[in-house]
This record gives C-alpha cells, structure tokens and sequence, in this order.
C-alpha cells in the first residue's frame, strides 16, 4: 500500500508541475485557462474565484453555475480531437478528479476552435504557441535540477567507480550494489534483488563471521567480474546487505543469453553517497541534470531504433506497474535513493513528451511549425486524426508493458 501511495504521490507531482508550465505560460501570454484538473475524470468536484464578487464558488460532480449554463453553447475540444460541451466557468477552474495517476489543463482553442478570439490559444503567434506545448517540458527538468540539487546537499547516491570528486564530501563509502537482476539468470534464481549491498564474494564453503568480525577483504565490482570470470564453473558465495541485515547468497555462473563467459546476470555500481557545500550542490544537480537527459536521449534514440529494426528491445522498458516497484524497492533504500528515482521520472517525462510524436507535446509543436512552413494551418480534422491515432498507439504499448511488469511480478 505505501508504495502505491509514494508511487501516486510522486506521479502526481511531475505531472502537475508539467501541467503548471502549461497553465502559466498561456496565462502569461494571454490565454483563458478553463480548467487545472488534479487527477483525470469523471471529476470530483472542484472551485473557482467568482472575478465580480472575489469569493471562492464550489463545484461538485459536473453541476453547473448559472454562468456555464448561459455559455453551453460555446465548445472545447478535449486534448485528442472532438468536441465536447463547453465547461467553461468565469475563471478558471481547480478541479479534483476521481483517478489519480496526473494532470491536465484545458486551454480554450488549444484544437483550433476560437481562432478569431484574442484569448485562444489558436489566435496567438507561432512562438507563443510553442513556448506554451514546451513549458511543461521545461518544468520537469527545472524539477529535476532542484530535486538532484537538494539531494547534493543532503548525500546523494552516485557511482563512483570513476573516483570521487575532490570536492566532494564522502558520506557513505563506496560499496557493490546491485542495480538490474536479468530474468531467468542465476542471480534472480538466487533471489539477488535490486539495492543489494555485495560486500564479499568467495568459495561456497566461505565462513564470512569469526565471532563478530568479519572475514574476507573487501570487493569493487571490477574485483567481482574477476573472481566470477576466474571461477566461471564454480558455486560462489556472496555476503549481502539488504535492509540492514546480512546474508548469504550462493550461485553458480551460468551462459546468458549471447554472453562468451558464464555469469551471474547483474548489472553493478560502485555507488557511495557523497554530498556539497549548497552553492556546488545547485551546480552539481544543474550540470547532473543535463548529463542524465542526454543520456535518456541516447537510450530513446537505441530503444526506437532497435524497435523500427525488428531488434527488440536493448534494455528493459517499465510501464506503470515497474515504475511503481522501482518507487517502492528505492523507498526502502532511503530518502535520497527515493530523490534519485523522482528526478529521473521527471527527466524521462520530458524527454517522451518533447519527442515529435502525435499526441505528445513534441508532436503538436510540429504542427505549429509545418503552419509556419506551409504559410497555413494544417486542417484540424488531419492534426486530431494524427493526435488520435498516435494517443491510441501509446495505450496499446502503455498496455503491452504494464502486461509483461505484472507478468515479472508472478
């Protein structure tokens, strides 16, 4: 239950902060902004502030002010195309709705309608247009560089197998984690797990206590791969941490998949926890920002690739499901894991919205550029077709992901 909570919770989170990069860039450029909606329909209920009297009006269910009843026959078309009877109240509205996995704002004229009114999206210029579909975007990666910022200035888990930062200041050393455990390998037959602590490795008869003392020196990952390539037909045995407690783990190398030598199936990190002084944390979380997101990047870029190929998928790719695990198995691992996790969904959530792909902000921003190029509006009926189209693609594989995250539950 906690992690669907936290997992809710942070959701929640970037999609509202994306949504409000949204809100306020058309509010500043002068558009009406009908609804900010916390959650997705059928709506709870929500509030405006009446512009005549300043008082707080409510709303419950999809009731109805006497101001939107005088306005019903205006229309607002929804985020994938059609239309839909205006909802439009005297300000805008802040509205709770019954599911709680994001967000969305309802820009009047965001799909054409309203073209001829000073106050729709569709009447604004070009770069207006496009400064309002990019600001969520840029939201989520402002909060990313906040998130890895504090999490600078309190510890923040980094691989530091390529030394540590003079600067730097070493609040937890170094050790083995383990941070991806392949399906169908020795290590997930031995149930290694994700976040494990590896602090020996030896021959399966190893006693690793004298009493209190612990035996056996210490490893690194690259100490790891040795021993496993050097004992590749042997039983090993592993002393763990997990969750403050010690364990021991035996396996014997196997052949994965296309792989030369036997091995266990982990992917590791020589992560430590090392923080700053705040005015180098601020640097060190803006410059780790822009490193994660070019590598996110570089993964999309591999992952469609390999797709339009026929080459499968390079790396694992996690729906709602896997996401909520991840969530879950970092909370465990502690606060700053937890900030780690959250600036990473943010920089994942700008980079998939910014593709230009239909139905994402990147798609329609394509659109107001094919408008400049060709001198006038691609017709509406086409743009929500595509908008459709593409929105219905990313359910189907929203469906097909969540389907194998629970499949690997079981």
């Amino acid at each position: 239950m906690l992690t669907v909570l936290l997992f809710i919770l942070i959701l929640g989170i970037l999609v509202v902060v994306h949504e409000f990069g949204h809100f306020i860039t058309a509010r500043m450029s002068g558009m009406k902004v009908f609804e900010f909606g916390f959650g997705f329909p059928p709506r709870i209920g929500g509030f405006y502030r009446d512009p005549n009297t300043k008082k707080i009006v409510w709303i419950f269910g999809n009731g109805k002010t006497q101001a939107q009843k005088e306005t019903s026959q205006s229309t607002l078309s929804n985020t994938v195309g059609g239309k839909e009877k205006s909802e439009e109240f005297p300000a805008t509205l802040w509205s709770i709705n019954l599911l709680p996995l994001g967000g969305f704002v309802k820009i009047k004229g965001e799909n054409g309608e309203s073209i001829k009114e000073s106050d729709s999206f569709g009447a604004k210029k070009a770069w207006q247009r496009i400064i309002v579909l990019s600001a969520g975007v840029v939201m989520n990666v402002i909060l990313a560089c906040v998130v890895l910022s504090i999490g600078f200035m309190i510890g923040l888990p980094t691989d530091l197998s390529g030394g540590i930062d003079p600067q730097a200041i070493v609040v937890e050393k170094a050790s083995v984690v383990v941070e991806q455990v392949e399906d169908n390998s020795p290590a997930k037959t031995a149930g290694l797990q994700f976040g494990d602590k590896i602090l020996r490795i030896g021959q399966s008869n190893m006693v690793w206590f004298e009493g209190d003392k612990l035996l056996g020196e210490e490893i690194n990952s690259q100490k790891l791969i040795d021993y496993v390539n050097s004992h590749s037909t042997e039983e090993s045995s592993l002393l763990i941490e997990r969750s403050g407690q010690d364990l021991v783990i035996k396996m014997t190398p196997e052949i994965i998949k296309n792989a030369d030598t036997p091995k266990f199936g982990i992917a590791l990190a020589d992560a430590g926890v090392i923080k700053y002084p705040w005015y180098l944390a601020i640097y060190k979380g803006f410059s780790a920002t822009f490193i994660v997101l070019v590598n996110v990047f570089i993964g999309f870029y591999f992952l469609l690739k390999n797709l339009i190929l026929g080459q499968g998928l390079l790396f694992d790719v996690s729906g709602p499901v896997g996401i909520a695990t991840i969530v879950g198995q970092s909370a465990k691992l502690g606060f700053n894991y937890l900030l780690n996790v959250t600036a990473m969904l943010s920089l994942s959530l700008a980079a998939i919205n910014i593709l230009p792909l239909p139905a994402l902000d990147g798609g329609r921003i394509v659109f107001v550029i094919l408008e400049k190029i060709l001198r006038k509006p691609v017709p509406m009926k086409y743009e929500q077709l595509a908008h459709t189209i593409g929105f219905l693609l990313l359910m189907v594989l929203v469906v097909i992901v969540t389907w194998r995250d629970v499949a690997k539950l079981f």
